[in-house]
């Protein structure tokens, strides 16, 4: 039946959310880890190749170390989550021909008490 083999969760995701798993995977522990660690922390279900194919471009992009230790790598994140997410949001920014309306826009937005974090990390008291 198509769509039932071994594979098939695996094609279902797109490889900006397979990246986001490993990341995510990476990012819950102090630890390297090696691709097959990772397969098994994401998903039995996902092939190696495919861990490994990730795990190359998130190395391309900058995203993850790669420590050998003898024949295999172990990988670790570059960035923490905090770090990786506000680095998106400047070149977001930076991206937008009026960042001040894009700022505008996204404090709106804002829950109660993420307002409350960004006016305290700001210095201000309050409205």
């Amino acid at each position: 039946m198509a769509g039932t083999g071994p594979h098939s969760r695996a094609e279902r995701r797109g490889a900006g959310e397979l990246e986001s798993e490993v990341l995510a995977a990476l990012w819950a522990t102090d630890d390297t880890m090696t691709p097959a660690e990772i397969q098994a922390e994401i998903s039995g279900d996902l092939a190696y190749n495919t861990v490994h194919t990730i795990l190359k471009r998130l190395y391309d992009k900058g995203l993850v170390l790669r420590d050998m230790d003898g024949r295999r790598g172990a990988y670790r994140p570059a960035k923490n989550a905090a770090e990786l997410t506000a680095e998106a949001m400047h070149e977001a920014l930076d991206r937008g021909p009026d960042s001040i309306a894009v700022l505008q826009q996204f404090v709106t937005g804002l829950s109660p008490r993420e307002e409350t974090a960004l006016r305290e990390l700001l210095g201000g008291h309050g409205p």
